[in-house]
Parts: C-alpha cells; structure tokens; sequence
C-alpha cells in the first residue's frame, strides 16, 4: 500500500511540474526568448567519418582542427572559425540568464556539410539536457545552398605548414596547380545537404512535432487545432506531404515551414522563406541542385513563387487572434528595408546590387505581411543590428528586427520578453568575452609565415593577433574585410580615392565649414569615416561606443554641412554629388529606429527607445 501511495505522489508530482512548465504564462511579463541569427557553425574540431585525414594540429591544446585560413575570413562577410566558441559562450550567457527558448532563424550552418550539421546537433542536444533549454530553427540560404544534396568542398581549410588545403566531397572536383599544394582530401562530410538530410538530422528543433508540444502544424497540414493529435501532426510532417510546385516549369520544392506550441498561448511561426528559382535545365532534371539558383534574394522571391505562404500566415494571424495567443514569428530574410531607408542613396552612390542591394525587400514585402497580420518579425541574413518600422494608411503596423550574427561585426543576439500580448521587450546582448577565442591563433601564425615566404600580395594584417576580446577582434575581421574587399568591390573609384587620400580636417574644408579646433580633425583620415560608416551599418547605435562620441559630433559637423544646398566645395562635380551621397547614408544611419534596447507597443503601433 504505501509503495502504491508512494508511486501516486511521484506521479503527481511529476504531473504538477510538467503542468507547471505547460501553463507558464506570457501574462507574467517574464517569458524570455533569444534570438541567434547567422551561426553558420563550422564544427572545427569535427572529424570526418569516411577520411583518415584528421586536420591540421593545434599546438595550442594538442587536438587537430578543421580551420578555414584567416585570408579565408577577412575576406568574408562572416567568420568561419572563432564563430564556434562564440556559439558556445552566447549559449553559456543564455543558460546564465534562465531563458528557456532559442530561436535560430536560419544559416545555423556552414553551408549545411554533414560535419558542420552533426556539430550543430551535438551542442544543441548539449544544452538541451543540460539547461532543459528548447530550440527551435529555420532554414535559410546557407542551410540548405541549394534544395538537394549537391557535392562541393573549400580550398581554404587551413593545413599543414600554414598552407591551403583542399577538401572536396567526390574525386575530380579539384586538379592541384603545383607539386607544393597538400595533397587533396576526399570526404562526403563536406558535401552540401539538401533539405530532406538537414531537417532529419535537426528534427527535434521544430521541423518535426515532438510529444511534448501543445500544437503544430505546417502550411499543408490537413487537421485543425481543435481536431490536433500527435499522430496526426507526425503523419503530415513527411517531407513527402510538405511540398509545394513553383513557376514556370511546376517543379516539387520542398517547404519546412511550420507553426508550433510548445508551452500554453506562445505560438511559434516559423517561415520557411527559402526560394530557389529554377533553371530552364530544371525542367528536364528537376532533381539536380546546380539547376537551381541560390536563395539569398528571400522575401520578394516569396511574392511571386511561394504564394501559398501569405495565405497560410493570414490563415495563422487570425487564428492565433481568435484564440487569444502570442504569436512569435521568425524567418531568415528580411521584410523592410535594412539600410535605415537610405538604400535609394546607396544605389546612387554605389550603382545597382552593390552592398548586397539585392537583399532589401521589395516595400510590397512589409505591406503583404502586415497586411496579412504580421506585427513583429524576426530575421536574419544581413550580419547586422537594426529595426525597420512600417505604418500603413490602412492602419497596418509592421516591425522588423534584424538580428546581428555571431560570425560579425558586432557580435550579438537578441532576447524578447512577452511583458504581455501587445507589449514586448528586446534587448541586444554584444558577446564581448569568449573564453577559447584565441585557440587556434598559433595555426593562423604558421598561415602568415607562410604567406610571407611566398611573397603573397595584400597579405592580411597580423595585428587582429593581438585582439583582447572577441568584440575587437571581430572589429578588426570588418576593417580587414573593408580594406581587402569592400573598398575595391563597391565604391566609385574616384570617390574612394578622395577619400584614401584625404585627412579628416581637409574633409573639413571641402563641407565648406569653420570650426575653432579644426586640428582636431587631423585625428582621423577618410579610411576612418569609411570603415565607421560600415561599423554603423553593422552595429547600428552599438558602434558609437567603438567610433567616440566625439568622432560622431565631427562626423555631424561635415555632414550637416554637405546636406545643405548652399554648399561650396572646389572639388569635380562628380566627386561633389558623391559626397552628397556618402552624407545622406551616413545621416540615415545615425538617425535610424532604436535598435539596441526598446519596447514595441503593438496596441498603439509605437517604439519606445529604453537606451537613455
């Protein structure tokens, strides 16, 4: 009897705990969800399970690595290595602060390689157990690259004797250009997965139902929520039911959105924005990656190929509204314009595409989802800190937040606390310290003796050696990336050249402005007013710390003097209009909506900045 009673009161108390975690409340103003966008996880000490090779050793702890080379990453828009131990400390601060829900919206990956997304599960089950923390994720453009398994490889991985090294997934792929190259690694573990490999490895994390969870659903499910059952949910979750035909040819894509419960009233809307537009070779072998193009464009791509998309979400809108829940909704792509409104200026300055231009939504993208009920959205993709707002006429609100990676310039997440259904709180966590940051800098050093040896040009500046914390160090990897790549990618030459040459106080002269500490302005060079120009567009308000306020004050200064019409300058008309320009973006940058701490009232479609 009493091993009976006993069992009663284990059962009950097992019941209550769980009930507990089912009825926890929005209502309480402290349910906490972070946002970790851009991970693009490399699993660098991740072994291939088909290759004896086992990298390259690291003398700084005795265990071989998988690093892409350092030229590799300053010559990237992301990270590829330090990214992991800021994973894993981002993760650590999370687990710190007691939150219990993690999002990643899409590029969770390297480009979806069997290493990386084993690596990925791995610690996502790590922390699961640990810290009782749920994730939930999206695709995006670098998970999958293209809808099915294609081969591929790097060659850039950092090998032996600070040398590339070449890694391919099938033989032929690569044909060595010299005897002094390491010889070519084989392994599937760098081939690309498509979907159906990617979400069987990552189910657990929302693309497939779990036990636990209240609801779920995806764009093709053929239940509704009173009718909802766990078999039911696990039946129409195959991939198999989880495809829609896109334009001109009717070809099958599959599409992982979905929409989850897993505590009481928190709904989950996970959008799979992912569109990759067919080739004219697609309609004869639909099922070969290369005859699809990358996904990168996101949402304007959606508009005229993913149709049923809006009317699932306008669909889901409504029924979160009907039944009193908070709906939390999440994709990789963008939905306003992620330049603080100045892209017209950019593209004047810098001509079409350039600065990833491709990537701003089309404005019809905002008005279709606020249209279709959307408030507050989440995304990824662009590496950078920001807020857009759009009202409309009709009386539609949408705000989208732009989640900085952990791969960039400035290294953050993002944290939401539900205060209630029409009032929420985000807050920018900058991941400064991570503990193992500097692990596999001893590799990097043999890179740059090596490169020296050679002779190679423009070699990478060894001073981001010397960076004391993660946050500098990824300041350096953007003033690299500036240097080595922007500044010969994007600018008008003449312009760029002005710049180059230019001290801050002949800027100065040429707004056409007299200040009485002029010399000043002799602190800092164009470079300077460059590079704080992309830190703003990174970090937003969160660089000012790194430029100085006042740099920013002088920065002002030329600005407002360039923007008004009555400004002389002796300078080439061309260089003038540019100029212009540059003043405008610079403008829009500094004055965008607050993007670092602030509440959202979506009852009164208003911002409220918390930052004094």
């Amino acid at each position: 009897m009493r091993r009976i009673l006993k069992s009663v009161v284990i059962l009950l108390v097992v019941f209550t705990a769980f009930s507990c975690k089912q009825d926890q409340s929005q209502e309480k103003g402290n349910f906490q969800i972070a946002f970790m966008a851009d991970v693009h996880l490399s699993d660098v000490y991740g072994e291939f399970q088909d290759s004896d090779y086992k990298g390259v050793l690291n003398s700084e702890n005795g265990k071989y690595a998988n690093p892409r080379t350092m030229k590799a990453q300053l010559h990237s828009t992301r990270i590829y290595n330090e990214n992991y131990f800021a994973f894993l400390a981002a993760l650590d601060d999370v687990a710190n602060r007691g939150i219990k829900y993690v999002v990643l919206p899409g590029d969770f990956s390297d480009d979806g390689q069997p290493i990386n997304i084993r690596g990925l599960q791995r610690i996502l089950n790590e922390y699961a157990e640990k810290y009782d923390i749920k994730f939930l994720a999206t695709t995006g453009n670098h998970d999958p690259v293209r809808p099915f398994l294609m081969d591929a490889g790097k060659k850039d991985f950092l090998g032996k004797d600070g040398k590339p090294q070449v890694i391919m997934s099938a033989e032929g792929m690569y044909v060595p250009k010299s005897t002094d190259e390491n010889p070519v690694v084989i392994t599937k573990d760098i081939a690309k997965m498509g979907y159906e490999q990617i979400i069987t490895t990552l189910g657990q994390f929302g693309f497939f139902p779990q036990q636990e969870d209240l609801y779920w659903e995806t764009p093709f499910s053929s239940y509704q929520y009173n009718d909802y059952s766990f078999a039911k949910a696990t039946e129409d979750s195959n991939l198999e039911h989880r495809n829609y035909t896109i334009p001109p040819y009717n070809t099958t894509m599959p599409d992982v959105s979905y929409l989850v419960e897993p505590v009481k009233d928190i709904w989950f809307l996970a959008i799979d924005a992912n569109v990759y537009l067919p080739k004219e070779s697609a309609e004869n072998n639909p099922l070969k990656p290369a005859n699809y193009a990358g996904s990168s464009i996101g949402y304007s791509n959606v508009l005229t190929h993913k149709k049923h998309l809006i009317s699932w979400v306008k669909k889901v809108t409504a029924e979160a509204e009907k039944r009193g829940k908070t709906l939390i909704v999440f994709s990789h792509y963008p939905m306003i314009d992620f330049n603080d409104d100045a892209s017209d200026h950019i593209k004047n300055l810098m001509g079409e595409g350039k600065m990833q231009l491709h990537r701003v939504p089309a404005e019809s993208v905002a008005k279709t989802f606020a249209n279709a009920g959307i408030k507050l959205h989440f995304g990824g993709h662009m590496h950078i800190n920001d807020t857009g707002i759009r009202k409309f006429d009709n009386g539609d609100f949408l705000v989208n937040v732009q989640i900085p990676s952990l791969a960039a310039y400035i290294p953050a997440y993002k944290i939401l606390k539900v205060k209630s259904k029409t009032l929420m709180e985000i807050e920018t966590v900058v991941i400064d310290s991570v503990p193992r940051f500097k692990e596999l800098f001893p590799l990097y050093e043999q890179e740059h003796a090596y490169l020296e040896k050679i002779g190679a040009q423009n070699i990478w500046n060894k001073d981001i050696l010397d960076a004391k914390t993660y946050h500098e160090f990824t300041n350096w990897h953007l003033k690299e990336l500036v240097r080595l790549r922007f500044l010969k990618k994007d600018w008008p030459v003449e312009f760029r050249d002005f710049l180059l040459k230019a001290t801050g106080n002949e800027l100065l002269n040429v707004a056409g402005v007299k200040v009485a500490d002029s010399a000043s302005f002799d602190n800092w060079t164009g470079f300077d007013m460059i590079f704080d120009f992309y830190r703003l567009r990174s970090a937003d308000k969160l660089a000012i710390k790194d430029i100085g306020i006042d740099r920013i004050k002088q920065y002002q200064i030329i600005i407002k003097s360039l923007l008004k019409e009555d400004t002389n300058s002796n300078i080439t008309d061309d260089v003038r209009k540019d100029f212009f320009e540059f003043a405008e973006i610079f403008h829009h940058f500094l004055n965008g909506a607050p993007a670092d701490h602030f509440q959202i009232d979506l009852k009164n479609n208003a911002l409220i900045d918390l930052v004094e």
